[in-house]
Parts: structure tokens; C-alpha cells; sequence
């Protein structure tokens, strides 16, 4: 079986969280989410991680988050994502600040990823047996093409209490292969409902739709795909300056175009995520849960 490597998108500075929040200790002993992510990774049989970060926190970054911090346990690469890291014959236009998306951030590791992989968010805590659900997936994928999956989590157990949140809204069919998926970027609860704001109404969800919290498993094709539909998304985008590259919307072109398929499993995990600095309350709570319940040792690294 293939070590399947995790690719951890963190690269964003989290600007509505105000500090670079990958790096913020959640944990007992100042663990980030991204230690205990790498700590359920390793666990689950994952044999390298891949960090997309940026220049600007180069150096603040790979001193904190290295192979020696985790116990020389799995192997650790670092690939950069910026503005200006696009395709031959396109430029940043004037007053493009804003990241190209998840999808670009992912685009940045096809030189260092050669196996099967999981993506992930820096920022979001999956919960163990979601990369177990996943790993143990993509294990079996080396030399497939076209053939991908997805944790799906039901929408009402990933909503946050302090504003609203962006998810991938899937539509499965009877095997649960993904049939679409739509990138919802106000979702909350009002008045006991849950609903997006994106049409300009409140559209309700059902409690159990399922979205996609970016985690996503691909094997290496996917590199190759992204590529060319990145310059077809530039020459009709380039010029909005807000418009984002989302893995989402590479996947349903695969999916939509009847080129892959992707399966949606199910995890018994619950996701907690750190949207606003006011979750953080929440999740600290809910490792200290966990703590106690014997999922994870008070040290992580020790």
C-alpha cells in the first residue's frame, strides 16, 4: 500500500481572524490545529506533509512547523503560493490583492506531490477519523487516474456561532458519487433555520446536506487538469479582482465534463473550525474534551 501524503493549504493570513491563526495555539500546551492534524495524519498512516505557505512568513512558519517538531514521524516539504505564480503570458492585473484560491494553492505542489494526497485547510480541526475514512481510501488509489473522494460533513454540524461560513454544498447520488457542488459563501442559522444569503434571499439547507470542508483526496492527475483549466479561468477572469480559483469549482468541471468521479465518505468525526476569533473558546473546550476522553495525550509531541 501507498503512504499517502496530506497537503495542508496555508498559505491565507486569515484576515477577518486578524493574526496569522494557523499558528495560534488551541491545545494545553499552545498546539496549533495544525499539530493535531498532522498528529490524526500520521496516525491514520500518511507518510509526508506538504505546507503551501507564503514568502512573506517563511521563516516564522518552518521554524515552528518542521519534521523535528514532529518527532521526525513523517516527512515535511514547504512549496509557496503568490499572486504572480501564474501560467506563461499572464500577469497580476492592477489591484489584484486578493489570493488566486484553494485550487491555485494546491496547483503549487504538483512538483512535490507524486502520490496519492489529502487536502486540507490549515485552520480547520477534521477530527481523527476523517483522515482515517480518508487515508485508508487513498491508500488503495496509487497508479489510479480519475478517481477521487471527499469527507462530506452535514451542514448543521459545521456552522459557527459568531457569523457565516463558506461551504461547498454537495448533491450525491444513490452510491454517493458527487453529482455537484455549489460554493456557498453566507451560510447560518437564523431564527432556527439553516440558510445562505448568497441569491440576495435566504435559501434554506436541510440540516443533513452535505458540504465539503476541503478535504478533499486526489492522485496526481489532478495536477495535470488543474493546470489547463486554471488558463481558461484566467483569460475569463483575470481581470475581476475577486474572483478565486476554488477547488470546488475545478472539481465539478471534472465531474460535470464526465472526466473523474468522486466519492463521498462518511466520518463519524465532527468539524471545528476557527472562522472568527470567537470560536476559539469553543474549540479549546472541545480538546480538553478530548483529552479526557483519550483521543489525544495532553502532549502531543512528548
Amino acid at each position: 500500500m501507498t503512504k499517502p501524503t496530506l497537503l495542508v493549504l496555508a498559505a491565507g493570513m486569515g484576515s477577518r481572524y486578524g493574526s496569522l491563526k494557523q499558528m495560534d495555539g488551541v491545545g494545553p500546551n499552545g498546539e496549533a490545529i495544525i499539530d493535531y492534524s498532522i498528529y490524526d495524519a500520521i496516525r491514520a498512516g500518511f507518510g509526508k506533509v506538504v505546507f503551501v505557505i507564503r514568502h512573506s512568513f517563511e521563516k516564522e512558519f518552518t521554524e515552528v512547523f518542521n519534521a523535528e517538531r514532529f518527532g521526525g514521524k513523517i516527512e515535511v516539504e514547504y512549496v509557496f503560493q503568490e499572486l504572480d505564480y501564474l501560467p506563461e503570458g499572464f500577469s497580476v492585473p492592477e489591484g489584484r490583492v486578493k489570493p488566486w484560491g484553494t485550487n491555485h494553492a494546491l496547483m503549487m505542489a504538483a512538483e512535490a506531490v507524486k502520490e496519492p494526497f489529502a487536502v486540507i485547510n490549515a485552520d480547520d480541526f477534521y477530527g481523527a477519523d476523517a483522515y482515517k475514512v480518508i487515508g485508508n481510501y487513498l491508500s488503495n488509489l496509487a497508479g489510479s487516474k480519475n478517481h477521487y473522494c471527499m469527507v462530506g460533513y452535514e451542514v448543521n454540524k459545521t456552522l459557527s456561532e459568531n457569523g457565516t461560513v463558506s461551504r461547498g454544498v454537495c448533491e450525491i447520488d444513490d452510491e454517493r458519487f458527487l453529482t455537484s457542488m455549489v460554493e456557498r459563501t453566507q451560510i447560518e442559522r437564523v431564527n432556527g433555520t439553516i440558510v445562505f444569503h448568497d441569491l440576495g434571499t435566504d435559501e434554506p439547507l436541510a440540516e443533513n446536506t452535505p458540504v465539503s470542508m476541503n478535504l478533499f483526496g486526489f492522485t496526481p492527475d489532478y495536477f495535470d487538469y488543474s493546470k489547463e483549466y486554471f488558463k481558461g479561468f484566467l483569460a475569463e477572469n483575470c481581470e475581476n479582482l475577486k474572483a478565486e480559483f476554488f477547488i470546488p469549482l475545478m472539481v465539478n468541471h471534472l465531474i460535470g465534463s464526465n472526466t473523474a468521479k468522486l466519492k463521498v465518505l462518511s466520518t463519524s468525526a465532527l468539524w471545528f473550525g476557527v472562522t472568527y476569533k470567537e470560536d476559539k473558546p469553543a474549540l479549546v473546550a472541545k480538546i480538553e474534551q478530548l483529552i479526557a476522553e483519550g483521543v489525544y495525550p495532553r502532549n502531543l509531541w512528548e
